[in-house]
């Protein structure tokens, strides 16, 4: 009686190797209920076995991954820059606008239209809970301070405005109300400023003469620093009585805005109401008109805002949300192919004793592998793009446990379910035929 031998090739030893190995250790591992590292064992070695294949299989994933990663940060650091500002605003601060134009039946933006007054400020005084009003007039200027020079915007206001924009002295005073009622040529630098002014020379600036348009005005005082934000420098300003803004700088009958002081966070909203219908009264508005200004509070203008940037946000997410789907197709065609390819050796396992669940969980982990190195990957590479993100807009950089532990959730959901199919379809291959495919 004879007994006949199959061929050992290369090309086939290899796998045979393979599958016994994980056939013994899978069928172990059924025996022993969740013992799944030598599933683990035997599909890292066939990832590492075509490294090249898997990385560009996981491009998608880590696209997508990065690109959520890297918005949401984006999105936090907007967020707390709102906030700072409001902070350092005030929460009990109105801003008064002017509305818009229409010129034949075009619209024009917010504040083109010019319909505040000094005397509307004036008369804002009166409602109740207000605590400080100041009008603002706003004019770019090029100061010059002996051989440096540098072009800022120059505001008048009231003497109250430094407590309605909460701001702090770093070096002299605010100028008084004898000053704004004098007109007198003083003003109070922001940081950026005298950076640029002073610094350079090491000269004090308090006590120093300035020009403006032209005119002699002396440094009365400096501001402490609020910083510089991707929405502008709140330091790169000069402030000047507002009576002398008039006179000097600008001869306008109408002011860029007003802004409110309430005396309490709590009526905030019963004042905006007064002042709107003040406002509506001075300015002669029919009930149910149209307005010609609009009256904001911080808190509207951080839902704004806000609104925008998670607005933004979830469109890039939604765009992300694409990498990820056809990152999650590239893995289930390259598992697809991976079955096809080891037809032989799973014919082998099944035949020495793997189970179906083996096979099925082997090709699942080797998914589930592939999703996770690409999130892994993804958050690394979206944590150093929202760091250069942030850095560029000049915005702070708020670390997001939650975008993090989304973004493995999905890439590892991306794994079990276009790694499923593969998996349950290399479980029900026919041991038989399996074993006669070449």
């Amino acid at each position: 009686m004879t007994t006949s031998r199959i061929p050992t090739t290369r090309a086939t030893a290899a796998p045979a190797r393979r599958a016994a190995r994980g056939a013994g250790a899978g069928a172990f591992a059924s025996r022993r209920g969740l013992m799944l590292g030598p599933s683990v064992q035997s599909a890292l070695e066939a990832l590492w076995a075509n490294r090249l294949r898997s990385l560009l299989t996981i491009l998608g994933v880590i696209v997508g991954v990065a690109a959520v990663i890297a918005v949401v940060t984006l999105t936090q650091g907007t967020s707390a820059v709102l906030n700072a500002r409001v902070a350092g605003l005030g929460t009990n601060v109105l801003t008064i606008t002017p509305g818009a134009t229409t010129t034949g039946g075009a619209r024009g933006g917010a504040g083109t239209r010019q319909s505040l007054t000094q005397a509307d400020a004036d008369a804002l005084t009166a409602v109740p809970h207000v605590a400080n009003v100041s009008p603002l007039l706003s004019a770019n200027t090029q100061i010059l301070a002996g051989a440096q020079n540098w072009n800022t915007r120059a505001q008048g206001v009231y003497p109250g405005f430094q407590a309605i924009g909460n701001w702090q002295m770093a070096e002299g005073t605010w100028f008084s109300q004898a000053d704004e009622d004098n007109a007198q040529p003083v003003a109070v630098l922001g940081q950026t400023v005298v950076d640029n002014l002073f610094t350079p020379t090491g000269t004090d600036p308090l006590g120093q003469s300035i020009l403006m348009n032209g005119q002699t005005y002396q440094v009365v005082g400096v501001l402490q620093s609020k910083g510089a934000t991707g929405f502008g420098n709140q330091d790169d300003v000069a402030y000047i009585p507002f009576a002398t803004a008039r006179a000097r700088l600008t001869n306008a009958t109408f002011v860029s805005q007003i802004q409110v002081q309430v005396d309490a966070t709590d009526n905030v909203d019963a004042t905006q109401q007064a002042v709107t219908a003040l406002l509506e009264q001075r300015h002669q508005i029919a009930a149910g008109g149209s307005d010609d200004f609009t009256v904001r509070s911080p808190t509207q203008f951080v839902q704004t805002a806000q609104q925008s940037a998670q607005t933004l946000a979830i469109l890039l997410i939604g765009i992300a949300a694409i990498s990820l789907i056809v990152g999650g197709i590239g893995i289930m065609n390259i598992m697809l192919v991976s079955v096809t390819e080891r037809t032989r050796e799973i014919g082998i396992r099944m035949a020495i004793g793997a189970r179906r669940g083996d096979i099925r969980n082997q090709f699942l982990i080797e998914a589930l592998t592939l999703s996770a190195g690409g999130g892994a990957a993804g958050i690394l590479i979206g944590l150093g793009g929202g760091l250069a993100l942030t850095h560029a807009f000049q915005l702070p950089f708020v670390l997001s446990v939650v975008a993090i532990a989304l973004a493995v959730g999905v890439s590892m959901l991306v794994g079990i379910v276009f790694g499923f199919y593969p998996a349950v379809r290399a479980s029900q291959l026919d041991p038989i035929v399996a074993l006669r495919t070449e």
